[in-house]
């Protein structure tokens, strides 16, 4: 009997054997791929940032265009900083005026921390009392008001400007600290926002055995002792993610801020580097230096925050 030999899939026409990868070459092709696509990512994302920086660090008033400014100037970031400094009014006659801001920016800095910082911590207590409540409290009506609390988060806050401006305005005729043109009253509309926050807050809470509250009730200590000796330091994790997300949300906070802060001594940052897009002449310099000095608490707060997320996380799960 003959036998018939097929030719093997490996050969070609030509009589070439085709090579197949091996495992260590199709992982070091992997590794090539995942760092082109980060390293890609990362430039997508600085190259922005570099051409805030270099506009402010630009001389004249031109948008973001350039990775490195052709012609470096402080004049910004001296505006920003309230510094007066010479400028050049005619160059033919060399006059000169002093520029100095009427209102210092650094006064719209100091008092979006203070917002931001304030609303922050109120939402903190608030959004964490109120989660307790949901999570380990059955009371009537509860499932409905959860499901209330989700719906209402669905909608921002921009909606209720209409709302917030009579609200205020009403309660400035009795309480003028209160009312329009007051930081209070902006915090007082930044608390209201804590619906998302208890959902986030809760669902940690949950995740917490009960056993533990128990424990510690059998040995003599009150439902708001366990809440706070208890319950507290393990939720750290969650508080710092909580702060951390309203605190940058408050600090870039624009629509609410310009309709309740009328006064330039009240604005916020952000609705004071708006003031410098004016329609006749957009002041990008100035505009650009403010946007990278926003950046500076946030990045503090978020360094700040850090050891207790990361604490959280290496520590381990809550075990029975």
């Amino acid at each position: 009997m003959t036998t018939v030999q097929t030719p093997r899939k490996e050969e070609s026409q030509t009589g070439t054997v085709r090579k197949r990868l091996t495992p260590t070459q199709k992982i070091a092709i992997r590794k090539v791929l995942a760092h082109a696509f980060l390293i890609g990512f990362i430039i997508l994302v600085l190259v922005p940032f570099i051409m805030v920086i270099s506009a402010s660090f630009r001389k004249g008033n031109f948008a973001p265009s350039e990775l490195i400014p052709d012609k470096i100037s402080l004049e910004h970031w001296k505006f920003v900083l309230g510094i007066p400094y010479q400028e050049v009014v005619n160059p033919a006659t060399g006059e000169t005026r002093i520029v100095k801001a009427a209102t210092p920016p650094l006064l719209w800095f100091w008092n979006s921390i203070k917002v931001s910082f304030i609303a922050s911590a109120g939402i903190i207590f608030l959004s964490g009392s109120a989660a307790y409540g949901f999570a380990r409290l059955y009371f009537k009506f509860r499932s409905a008001t959860l499901g209330t609390l989700l719906i209402l988060q669905m909608f921002p806050m921009v909606l209720a400007l209409v709302a917030f401006y009579v609200i205020l305005d009403f309660t400035g005729q009795y309480i003028p600290w209160l009312g329009l043109n007051t930081q209070p009253g902006l915090i007082m509309i930044y608390l209201g926002g804590i619906s998302s926050y208890i959902w986030m807050i809760k669902g940690y809470f949950e995740t917490i055995p009960p056993s533990m509250e128990e424990s510690a009730r059998i040995d003599g200590a009150t439902q708001f002792q366990t809440f706070i000796r208890i319950l507290l330091p393990i939720s750290a994790p969650i508080f710092a993610v909580v702060f951390i997300l309203a605190f940058i949300g408050y600090m870039s906070e624009y629509p609410v801020a310009s309709v309740v802060l009328q006064s330039s001594d009240n604005w916020t940052l952000a609705v004071g580097a708006n003031s410098f897009l004016y329609e006749q002449e957009k002041l990008w310099g100035r505009f650009s230096a403010l946007a990278v000095l926003s950046g500076v608490p946030i990045t503090v707060i978020f360094l700040l925050c850090q050891r207790f997320i990361v604490g959280g996380l290496v520590s381990g799960g809550v075990k029975e």
